[in-house]
């Protein structure tokens, strides 16, 4: 997992084409103009889904991982927290390919951060991730999540 701040981003740039180009996608966007929903970037291989939501307490928190897709995480507006775990330390639940998701058990309270509007938190196959978890209270965010495909 990699946490930074969009001002960092072009250091990220040589971690591929596609990554270079989410990144690009959310340095240069006005999304106080966009709706929830989903964009694509480049066709299936990159797109972006803008989602508004409410943080949660811990104990509703899921955590999930994928296989075909590497996700960044973005914060729009509001602000939550994101769990991160290694895939290997968690116990995996059945795997829905059309879905690209995997719901996981275990993990601990250790390996949450804070996003806030500007941050960004890049998550690869191997992380295991717990999103839209409230701070010290539950309130709304805006964030886009880009899908970046692996293959």
């Amino acid at each position: 997992m990699i946490i930074d701040t969009l001002e960092h981003a072009d250091f990220y740039f040589s971690l591929g084409k596609r990554i270079e180009t989410g990144l690009r996608y959310l340095r240069d966007t006005a999304f106080s103009l966009i709706s929830p929903g989903k964009i694509e970037i480049e066709g299936k291989n990159i797109y972006v889904s803008i989602q508004e939501s409410v943080s949660k307490p811990l104990s509703e928190g899921k955590w999930e991982a994928h296989r075909k897709y590497l996700d960044i995480h973005y914060i729009i507006s509001g602000k939550e927290r994101i769990g991160y775990a290694n895939v290997k330390d968690l116990l995996p639940g059945i795997y829905d390919e059309e879905k690209d998701l995997m719901f996981l058990e275990g993990g601990t309270e250790e390996g949450f951060h804070t996003l806030v509007p500007g941050k960004f938190a890049i998550m690869m196959p191997q992380d295991a991730h717990m999103p839209g978890i409230e701070t010290d209270v539950s309130e709304p965010f805006k964030k886009a999540v880009i899908k970046i495909a692996l293959d």
